[in-house]
């Protein structure tokens, strides 16, 4: 059993978590199978776990009763993803969470982030949370879209490779045909 987890077991010893301590709590985790376009969390409804993401990408979206969706956050391979928001104050999420294109994932108790042996993983992924929400904020507000798009580019071409147009698009705040003639003028100065 503890094979078919090294990975979250690898990755909370990273924060510091002795890895007999996660592996005592195996017994909780469940890895999932997962197809495009599948929900892990509704909108609306209590977040108990979180995703240990071993292959896809997930998204977090707030869908509007008008049907507009809004895209907060991408998720990618060897993230753990959840809604720290909501985690945090108990409350039912304003987003789901869902994939977008086949992953597999472990389910993670996100109850086991209160126990006293896993604080230092609690401590360590809000402040990698806090430094990624300030990182995004500066991203949006202080570039232009073609600085955003060059930002992917050069420190997280994972999300060029795997996400459409529409959903890198939407992540940095301008429409899709926007994005593809930024795409053709910076291909037109290589």
């Amino acid at each position: 059993m503890v094979s078919r987890f090294t990975e979250v077991v690898n990755f909370f010893s990273g924060f510091g978590i002795p890895s007999e301590v996660v592996k005592s709590q195996l017994s909780q985790f469940r890895s999932i199978s997962l197809g495009t376009a599948e929900v892990l969390l509704v909108q609306g409804a209590e977040q108990d776990y979180g995703y240990f993401i071993v292959s896809g990408t997930l998204r977090a979206c707030h869908y509007g009763e008008s049907g507009l969706e809004r895209c907060k956050e991408f998720y990618f391979e060897g993230e753990l993803c959840f809604l720290y928001s909501s985690w945090l104050q108990g409350v039912a999420a304003q987003y789901q969470i869902e994939t977008i294109c086949d992953a597999e994932v472990i389910k993670v108790p996100l109850s086991l982030l209160a126990l006293p042996h896993f604080l230092p993983a609690k401590v360590a992924l809000l402040q990698q949370q806090l430094i990624f929400k300030e990182q995004k904020e500066a991203l949006l507000l202080l570039n232009t879209p073609e600085q955003r798009y060059r930002h992917l580019q050069q420190y997280w071409p994972h999300w060029v490779s795997k996400l459409n147009n529409i959903q890198i698009a939407s992540y940095i705040g301008i429409n899709p045909v926007s994005l593809s003639r930024l795409k053709a003028r910076i291909k037109c100065e290589k």
